[in-house]
């Protein structure tokens, strides 16, 4: 029979041993969320172009990486469930009537003069200068870093990157014409950070099989690079050769050209053949014999014979 010193009672110890747990757990997130924010500090790494990174970029891989579980899971928890509230749950009509209620108490306790001094603040409140710059300098921040990252996948600066881009605009591509919006950011937020514990816990599996298929697509690539270069070689040497035929075609021409005197160049008119005309013969006895006198002029004019002549005289009648 068991002594009464070796019975123990986990109904008195359980409680205390619960809230130890639940605190000491509760000590270490707090500390994990001060870690996170205090791995907001600027990388010392740099892009391919030598531009500096953001804090951003630290903290964002300190928050995928799950270096820091507890302050993980805390923020993917946080994400989903705002996904989910603003899908089912009516916040915006919860702001509107917080506000109209707000507004409407505030006016009937203003009803009262006596109440107005005793609820109304000293002093308004204002954003100070340092909140207003450290919150504009934290956008700036996270705009750059958007900014840096959309550009280091496009221009393929890490190859398995653009290629999980590529991937992921295919599939939403086609999942967001079944899918609605909220199921696709729901569906993107667990990806984005599960995939990374994933790969953490599978590390050696998916580095072979990201091995072998860099190794695959190297191969492809090379292959593809020899054929492009065969078929520019190709298409090169053709443009030599008919760059070669037409330049001695030219120079050909030209020489012709050159050599040829300008009659020769004009076209000559087409040859008629013109038969000489021989000049008439004449005789002495064609033409009259010149006088050898110089003609006698009279001064009297004789009267007309021809009128003497032709005058007959008339016939008489018998």
């Amino acid at each position: 029979m068991a002594s009464s010193g070796d019975v123990k009672y986990p109904a008195v110890n359980g409680p205390a041993a619960v809230a130890d747990n639940v605190a000491a757990e509760a000590s270490k997130t707090t500390a994990e969320l001060r870690g996170l924010k205090d791995a907001k500090v600027t990388p010392s790494t740099k892009t391919t172009t030598g531009q500096q990174l953001t804090h951003y970029h630290s903290l964002v891989y300190s928050l995928l990486s799950w270096e820091r579980p507890r302050a993980t899971a805390i923020s993917f928890a946080s994400v989903v469930f705002f996904i989910l509230a603003a899908r089912f749950l009516p916040l915006l009509r919860w702001v509107f009537k917080f506000l109209y209620i707000s507004l409407g108490g505030e006016y009937s306790v203003l009803t009262y003069a006596c109440l107005t001094s005793s609820f109304r603040p000293r002093k308004y409140y204002t954003l100070p200068k340092e909140t207003v710059e450290g919150i504009l300098e934290d956008l700036e921040q996270l705009a750059d870093f958007f900014l840096i990252e959309f550009q280091r996948i496009l221009f393929a600066e890490n190859v398995l990157h653009t290629a999980a881009a590529f991937i992921a605009a295919f599939l939403s591509y086609w999942l967001i014409k079944i899918v609605p919006v909220w199921g696709l950011a729901l569906l993107g937020t667990a990806v984005a950070y599960l995939g990374p514990l994933i790969y953490i816990s599978n590390r050696e599996i998916i580095d072979e099989q990201i091995a072998q298929i860099q190794e695959l697509v190297n191969a492809q690539a090379n292959h593809a690079k020899e054929l492009a270069n065969q078929q520019t070689a190709r298409a090169t040497g053709l443009v030599k050769q008919y760059a070669n035929d037409y330049s001695s075609k030219a120079h050909e021409y030209i020489g012709n050209r050159r050599s040829a005197s300008p009659e020769a160049v004009k076209a000559p008119a087409p040859a008629v053949k013109v038969e000489p005309i021989s000049p008439p013969k004449f005789q002495t006895t064609d033409f009259p014999e010149a006088p050898k006198t110089e003609p006698v002029v009279d001064s009297h004019e004789p009267e007309p014979a021809a009128s003497t002549e032709n005058k007959q005289e008339p016939l008489l009648a018998l």
